[in-house]
């Protein structure tokens, strides 16, 4: 103190602490609502983009081992599905009850880092149109991490209509309702819907660093997916691989295999088409800085011609 005057400390009391300089470090209420506030479009687009390379880069096997721990990790909510529909077959409320049930699945896909096919309609294709990766690598992703989800589901689905035979009966009805669905407008309908469905679930889960936002949508879209019996081509098939593992279903894989079919198509239809074109025409800019980036990236370091 000089002459009666304070002189200023050189940091400032915030309800956090000191802080040098005048700016208060954040305390940890301060970082927990940094963490879960809603990023912008743009940090979004470049977060997207960047997963988006890690998983069209990937070897072989993680990309094989993630695939098949996504169909692993999707059969805890058929089970769970699966015993709440025989536990109230009688009740009008019995799918929507299930269907908060089958949230047990993206919970388990959620916070163990696992894919389903239907989660790769957003960021690998922006990824893709922003020329950060190749159409190869797409084709690569998409037939590996879908075949791994069936194959592990196929599994998954027999052993548990074998530890729980008295889920045969419900089994056999959950896949019936899918495969009675044949190749209509509806069945389409319901396919687009759950594209859509699936598509705004990756975009929303990457617009928050909290894991405990990200289980936010997580549960609605498996609500909507197994309580609205929405047409998805991974979790209806699994549900009738669960009635054909009885050996009593009315149908067989032949059948199997046309409503899938139809399924993906609509999946990849409403997804793509629907959210992703759209998220990417809210931001031009990034994508054009993207896809410059990218081209000036090739002419710096022009590809090597295949030896």
């Amino acid at each position: 103190m000089s002459n009666g005057q304070v002189t200023a400390l050189p940091g400032a009391l915030t309800h956090g602490g000191w802080a040098m300089g005048g700016e208060a470090e954040p305390d940890g209420q301060d970082r927990a609502e940094e963490a879960s506030r809603p990023v912008a479009l743009e940090e979004t687009f470049t977060r997207v983009v960047d997963e988006g390379r890690r998983r069209l880069s990937r070897p072989w096997l993680p990309l094989v081992a993630t695939g098949l721990v996504g169909g692993v990790d999707i059969v805890t909510g058929v089970l769970a599905l699966l015993l709440v529909q025989h536990a109230m077959a009688a009740s009008p409320l019995s799918e929507l009850v299930a269907g908060l049930a089958f949230s047990v699945g993206f919970i388990a896909l959620t916070m163990a880092g696992s894919e389903l096919f239907t989660e790769d309609f957003l960021i690998p294709v922006m990824t893709i149109i922003a020329r950060q990766a190749t159409y190869r690598e797409l084709v690569r992703l998409w037939s590996v991490t879908l075949a791994a989800n069936l194959a592990a589901g196929w599994i998954l689905t027999y052993i548990v209509i074998v530890g729980y035979p008295r889920l045969r009966p419900t089994a056999i009805e959950a896949g019936s309702s899918f495969i009675e669905l044949g190749t209509t407008w509806r069945a389409l309908a319901l396919a687009v819907l759950a594209g859509v469905v699936m598509t705004l679930l990756t975009w929303t889960q990457h617009s928050s660093t909290s894991p405990g936002v990200k289980l936010v949508p997580a549960v609605t879209t498996a609500f909507l997916l197994g309580g609205g019996g929405l047409n998805h081509v991974v979790v209806g098939s699994l549900l009738i691989f669960a009635g054909l593992q009885t050996g009593h279903a009315p149908y067989g894989y032949a059948d199997w295999a046309g409503t899938a079919a139809l399924a993906a198509a609509g999946n990849m239809l409403g997804g793509i088409l629907l959210v992703t074109t759209l998220r990417l025409a809210q931001v031009p800019r990034k994508l054009a800085d993207h896809r410059a980036a990218s081209a000036a990236d090739r002419t710096v370091r022009p590809e090597e011609p295949d030896t």
